[in-house]
């Protein structure tokens, strides 16, 4: 183990006899700037893309890379990123291409959504960032990124922390169908296959997106402000493209960026992850419906645990943040 990641573990397990004093004032001061969002922002040369991201606590402190999903922003960790950063970790919380001042480096690059192209963004970032290893943690699409990134490049990940579980998609079974309920809570996925689904998502996406918020969050009373700081980051001119080609890729209505072609090949194979890994379930998630976790334990070959997080729903970092630290918490200490 590098020796900055070994202090930064060292740091990190004694948080609890140090957290007095400076580090406490430390903590203080990052829950009045979360307030503020999360803010400043930096941006790096990663990949096909210029990456926003913000960063948070020591620059030797073990590496967290936390990735928000569809449709929400950085500010699903307005809570848990000054929690971390006071534990001692260097967090960093990107966003995803089509979503804040993300953006793309070349024009003539394809808006692709699919899954090996936001898994290999976040091995470009944490090359970028001269990251060796870090703890991957993230929900719907970050979620996803982080699976893709923890099962092809296991030697860079420190562990996981995945809402909802296996979210490598089985592209060549897309089409077997759910049971009804789950069918209902997907309508926006069909209604995104088509050409209305497309000019409806540019018109309207702030009202998709409210939508979906309330349905998926039933028990989260979010406020406009709260809305607002996030809805911003769908302005993104990249947002819709990337957005309806997820949605059609991953049911094989889509062609794939041919730079992504031998990951998505790997991907197919369903791999197993070998990081020590926490998946986590939202028991009231609108969309995604809670489960025990022994579906797809099997995908997992050092899976510490599964935790079902009361009255939780899809948005869990933002509606449970404390739950969503001790699993990163967790994960470190294995």
């Amino acid at each position: 183990m590098p020796e900055s990641i070994d202090r930064g573990r060292r740091r990190l397990l004694t948080f609890g006899a140090a957290m007095t004093g400076g580090l406490a004032m430390e903590f203080s001061q990052a829950l009045t700037a979360r307030s503020r969002g999360l803010e400043p922002l930096h941006s790096v040369d990663a990949g096909v893309l210029n990456i926003a991201c913000y960063e948070a606590g020591p620059a030797d402190g073990p590496a967290v890379v936390l990735l928000h999903g569809f449709p929400y922003d950085i500010h699903s960790y307005v809570d848990v990123a000054p929690q971390l950063a006071a534990k001692g970790c260097r967090v960093v919380v990107p966003y995803l291409r089509g979503y804040g001042p993300t953006h793309f480096l070349d024009s003539k690059t394809p808006r692709s959504g699919e899954q090996a192209a936001v898994g290999a963004d976040l091995l470009a970032l944490i090359d970028a960032l001269n990251i060796e290893r870090a703890v991957f943690a993230g929900y719907d699409w970050g979620g996803r990124a982080a699976c893709v990134a923890a099962a092809l490049w296991p030697e860079r990940c420190t562990g996981l922390v995945t809402v909802n579980g296996y979210l490598i998609q089985d592209i060549a079974h897309a089409m077997a169908p759910a049971k009804p309920p789950r069918e209902v809570a997907y309508w926006y996925q069909y209604y995104f296959q088509i050409e209305r689904g497309r000019a409806g998502l540019a018109a309207n996406r702030r009202e998709i997106a409210n939508i979906l918020w309330q349905q998926w969050s039933p028990n989260w009373h979010f406020d406009e402000a709260t809305f607002e700081r996030t809805a911003s980051a769908f302005d993104n001119p990249d947002f819709v493209d990337v957005v309806i080609h997820s949605y059609r890729h991953r049911y094989g209505l889509a062609e794939g960026d041919p730079r992504y072609a031998e990951l998505e090949r790997r991907l197919a194979e369903q791999p197993v992850i070998a990081a020590p890994t926490i998946t986590l379930d939202g028991n009231a998630d609108g969309v995604n419906p809670a489960t025990d976790g022994t579906g797809y334990a099997a995908k997992f070959s050092r899976r510490l645990a599964h935790r079902v997080v009361p009255r939780a729903g899809h948005n869990l970092p933002q509606e449970a943040p404390e739950a969503f630290v001790n699993a990163v918490i967790d994960v470190l200490k294995a």
